[in-house]
């Protein structure tokens, strides 16, 4: 029977539920208020991004609780594979933590470390704020016990030496996700995308890790740049969708209309991962 804590996260009750891709945006831009307005678009998610987004400690600490107070999953991908951010991103009351730039399977095997409590792992214990983040009711014992098993653990597969041990990193106890991150991965393989042309390695490359979450039934996902897009890799059978960026939605829709108002036709289409 599901815990309170496995209920209250939405990302993974939509993977347990497997109806289909859980879909979700990213956040760069800090402020509560971004936060929730982004929450309330019917996304099951949103990652507040402290890699390339402006977002510190502090507006971590602020994105987290306005996103689950809307009944959304927060999700902390942090800038690098280290314990004191991954507790920080958890301690905050992130539902799921994402790694960037992943290596190795002794990677994969330290980041589980850091994400769990003994006697699984060595996260240490003592935030008052991670389990109100779920429920209410829940209290600090509640999250010793329930953390474990509610909490998502995802890495990026986006370099070369990842994407050669792919099989190996998903098979590592602990890790839930494989999530692409495709602009580093092609600048990893040598093969960058450029005006928003995608290499067939590249996209050989995508296929890889999804079969290889497949073979041990863990969860595939990626990151996008459009609806449309999304829709594709939705089809291929990902998991897990980044739908849109606050940044790239933002600068897309006023330049879109700035176009239009003045009768210059179609705005030119945004290829970069964040926008131009």
């Amino acid at each position: 029977m599901a815990t309170t804590m496995q209920k209250a996260n939405r990302l993974k009750v939509a993977f347990d539920e497997g109806k289909g891709a859980s879909m979700g945006c990213w956040q760069m831009i800090p402020g509560s208020n971004v936060s929730r307005t982004l929450a309330r678009t019917g996304v099951d998610w949103v990652l507040v991004d402290c890699e390339h987004g402006n977002m510190d400690d502090a507006a971590m600490h602020e994105a987290v609780p306005a996103i689950a107070a809307c009944g959304v999953s927060p999700i902390v991908r942090i800038p690098d594979n280290q314990g004191f951010m991954v507790k920080r991103a958890l301690d905050s009351g992130a539902h799921g933590v994402l790694v960037p730039l992943l290596y190795t399977v002794e990677d994969a095997q330290k980041l589980v470390k850091s994400a769990k409590f003994p006697p699984v792992g060595q996260r240490g214990f003592g935030s008052p704020f991670p389990h109100e983040r779920f429920d209410p009711a829940l209290g600090s014992t509640d999250y010793l016990q329930q953390a474990n098993d509610a909490i998502l653990v995802m890495v990026q597969i986006e370099t070369k030496e990842a994407l050669d041990n792919v099989d190996a990193i998903a098979a590592v106890p602990g890790i839930d996700v494989l999530f692409i991150g495709p602009f580093d991965l092609g600048n990893n393989i040598g093969h960058p995308i450029v005006n928003g042309v995608m290499h067939d390695d590249l996209h050989a490359a995508i296929k890889k890790i999804l079969e290889a979450s497949r073979k041990v039934g863990k969860k595939a996902g990626i990151f996008c740049t459009s609806g449309e897009q999304s829709k594709g890799y939705a089809d291929m059978g990902f998991d897990m969708i980044s739908v849109a960026t606050d940044v790239l939605i933002l600068q897309a829709s006023v330049t879109a209309s700035l176009y239009t108002a003045k009768g210059l036709g179609a705005a030119p289409k945004l290829t970069g991962p964040y926008g131009k």
